[in-house]
């Protein structure tokens, strides 16, 4: 089966999907790797280096017609790419990466009418199975770590205490909100730069966490018994619960110099946990970082990819922070792919095993149709009703995929082939 690895087009996008250390395993496996001329480039990884290991450097032509297509940011991340992406697709490719489906639903409907089978690899169930293949928690462990340097770097103060012949410098306070992977990371990141460390999550289970890992847990009283979805993503808790959140914590926020945020909902706009007034409560030459900006932002004021100035309170919002150090982005987010690649394609064929909650969840669009259950409810469409499974021609093989009976995407339980019909 022969692979393709773009050369990422988005603004600021910097990481490649697939990195040279990875091609061994996948030739090893039978398949031919395609990779466009300079995809590795801004990552630190040259043509050079993914020829050394096997695979053939290509057009984006070439790339975009092979059977499988790797994306960092497929389309849907980016719709100001998405059409141009889309012209380039044919049916029967499968894509994946990272899609935000829930966020931008028509796209994964137009690469359902293009006849594209993709996966979004952004609704990968948070199950001890999928960890390997987790990228949204290795691209967020980067985002947090840069964030707290990004704090340190803005900062009008150092972060650790410091005594010295000329008085002592106290340490500088910090608080994290959101406890999920990248608060985790920037909370770690601070505290050994030095800094007292405070964090705030609604999940009553990220306070263990949060204290493991050296902050102060701020129990601010409320109560968010359903603040996780099943699938362990932050679960939205409607404005009434935000709005007495942000009037308790406007004073831990005043007291404090760096405030990183990371509450994020999937397919929704982030909670805003850090109003104006708060801003203007903050101390001249403290440092706000918002990355949830992508979605909206948890600080009112927040401007994505834009540096505001509140009073003397700089206010930061990256949208990409993993693509400002590519190399280390791009080795964690190649092997989370090739792990799941290594499900995906059985045999020289992709598998749609939705027996497998890993490959039902991530598959988004197959057969002319949206088949994800939460993004066809976000196009206003109805349910799929499972397909019952087709007669055999003849006796089958262990190896034999089932039909499915209707359009609409194979049923729950079964196993189906996808027959790739790129650039044949």
């Amino acid at each position: 089966m022969r692979i393709g690895v773009v050369h990422e087009t988005a603004a600021g996008e910097r990481r490649v999907a697939l990195i040279p250390q990875e091609v061994d395993g996948l030739r090893k496996a039978g398949h031919e790797v395609l990779v466009e001329t300079g995809a590795g480039v801004a990552a630190g990884f040259p043509d050079a280096a993914y020829a050394e290991r096997g695979a053939v450097i290509a057009s984006a032509t070439d790339v975009l017609g092979a059977e499988v297509v790797l994306f960092v940011r497929a389309p849907g991340s980016d719709p100001t790419l998405a059409d141009a992406l889309l012209a380039w697709l044919r049916p029967g490719q499968v894509t994946v990466g990272l899609a935000d489906p829930l966020g931008a639903p028509a796209a994964a409907a137009a690469l359902a009418t293009a006849g594209i089978t993709s996966f979004a690899l952004d609704l990968l169930p948070r199950i001890t199975r999928a960890q390997a293949m987790d990228v949204l928690s290795s691209q967020a462990t980067l985002a947090g770590y840069k964030a707290a340097l990004l704090a340190a770097s803005r900062l009008n103060k150092i972060f650790p205490m410091l005594t010295t012949a000329a008085g002592t410098l106290p340490p500088a306070r910090a608080l994290v909100i959101g406890a999920g992977v990248a608060g985790l990371q920037a909370i770690a990141t601070c505290k050994r730069l030095g800094a007292v460390v405070s964090a705030y999550d609604v999940r009553p289970a990220a306070r263990e966490q949060a204290e493991s890992v050296g902050a102060t847990f701020v129990d601010l009283g409320l109560d968010a018994a359903d603040a996780e979805t099943t699938g362990g993503y932050a679960a939205a808790l409607g404005e009434d619960f935000y709005r007495r959140q942000r009037e308790a914590l406007g004073k831990v926020v005043a007291a404090s110099d760096i405030v990183i945020t990371t509450a994020q909902v999937q397919g929704v706009r982030a909670p805003i946990l850090v109003t104006a007034e708060m801003v203007h409560a903050m101390a001249p030459g403290s440092v706000v970082v918002d990355l949830a900006a992508a979605q909206g932002g948890n600080c009112e004021l927040s401007e994505p990819d834009t540096e505001v100035d509140v009073d003397g309170v700089t206010l930061l919002a990256p949208t990409n922070l993993p693509a400002t150090v590519p190399a280390h982005a791009s080795r964690l987010y190649a092997k989370n792919l090739t792990n799941f690649l290594k499900l995906l394609i059985v045999d020289g064929a992709v598998r749609l095993d939705l027996d497998d909650p890993i490959i039902a969840d991530t598959l988004v669009t197959h057969d002319g149709e949206v088949v994800a259950p939460r993004v066809r409810e976000r196009l206003g469409l109805a349910a799929v009703s499972p397909a019952p499974p087709a007669t055999p021609a003849g006796p089958a093989t262990p190896s034999e995929a089932a039909t499915p009976a209707e359009p609409a995407g194979p049923a729950a339980g079964q196993a189906t082939d996808v027959p790739t019909t790129a650039g044949s």
